[in-house]
């Protein structure tokens, strides 16, 4: 495993995503929940990954709960990081949703707690006062934010007077803008990026075609899976393919160590089965070369133009 180390964190630049603990909506089965989640949240802790990412309206805190079940014994180390839905700026509100995140995962301070997405009818500036209080508390060690523009980064960072960290955004081959904008300032400040959905939902597998029916799961909302987008998708799908021939790896690997590649940048992809999570991380040990990430970055902005259209 590599690692980025920022602000006093060390992050597995490949972390664990746990959107699917506990929600309905992927599909899993009730048993995904009690038995492979625990299981996939052990196993990436042995391979040596510390970032673990959850949010309080994942599973309407069943992620939370179940993660800090699995990490009971094993929290030194670990970055545990939890998101809040930006409501009402307020240090008691805000102090609340905190306390419930920390209930359900059973530790004392957040290491890092993310705003989940702007809230366009709050300034960044009022949604960091209460983040403010919550780090002079000793409730949360670092702040970062989701789903946030650059200038709203900045803005955030400026409104909470210190470093916000991290921006969480969904970052892939398949929806690759944040390489432009938001990476180079990551590496500049010292900062972080945190690529959800790294892998498109699946889509950047290759395993689906427009023949086949659209996901009966959360995916089946994606316009990735739309056929023209998995009409569109060939030409990166086959500088996927070729890479990971090259490596002796899989596509998903190879979009994986794609992201990774980048300085500052490190990726959350969520795990179906411990085999996936074991796949994912190894990952972490593929170093593209310049050609390769050059050519998988132009076939990305090529089926960014192409989707937009």
């Amino acid at each position: 495993m590599r690692y980025v180390e920022v602000g006093g964190l060390r992050l597995s630049v490949i972390g664990l995503g746990t959107w699917q603990f506990g929600s309905r909506e992927w599909r899993y089965g009730e048993t995904y929940a009690s038995d492979a989640a625990p299981a996939i949240v052990r196993r990436a802790i042995e391979l040596g990954v510390t970032f673990i990412d959850t949010a309080e309206v994942y599973g309407f805190g069943r992620s939370e709960r179940i993660v800090g079940e699995a990490i009971r014994g094993r929290r030194d180390g670990l970055v545990v990081a939890s998101k809040l839905v930006p409501a009402l700026p307020i240090p008691s509100v805000v102090g609340w949703q905190v306390r419930g995140s920390l209930r359900r995962l059973g530790i004392e301070a957040l290491d890092l707690y993310q705003v989940h997405f702007p809230n366009p009818f709050v300034s960044p500036r009022s949604t960091m006062a209460p983040m403010r209080t919550l780090l002079e508390d000793g409730l949360v060690r670092h702040i970062g934010v989701s789903n946030y523009s650059l200038e709203r980064w900045r803005a955030a960072e400026r409104g909470l007077g210190s470093p916000v960290l991290t921006n969480q955004v969904r970052f892939s081959l398949a929806a690759p803008m944040p390489h432009w904008e938001l990476v180079p300032y990551a590496k500049e400040a010292e900062h972080v990026v945190i690529a959800y959905s790294p892998l498109g939902q699946g889509f950047l597998s290759g395993s689906h075609s427009v023949t086949d029916p659209a996901p009966a799961d959360v995916r089946g909302r994606n316009r990735l899976f739309r056929p023209r987008s998995l009409r569109s998708v060939e030409p990166l799908l086959a500088a996927l393919r070729e890479t990971a021939a090259a490596h002796a790896a899989t596509p998903a690997q190879v979009a994986l160590a794609w992201l990774i590649g980048h300085a500052n940048v490190v990726a959350i992809p969520g795990a179906r089965t411990v085999a996936q999570l074991e796949e994912n991380v190894a990952a972490a040990e593929l170093e593209l070369s310049g050609a390769e990430m050059e050519r998988l970055t132009a076939e990305a902005m090529r089926f960014e133009l192409a989707v937009r259209r």
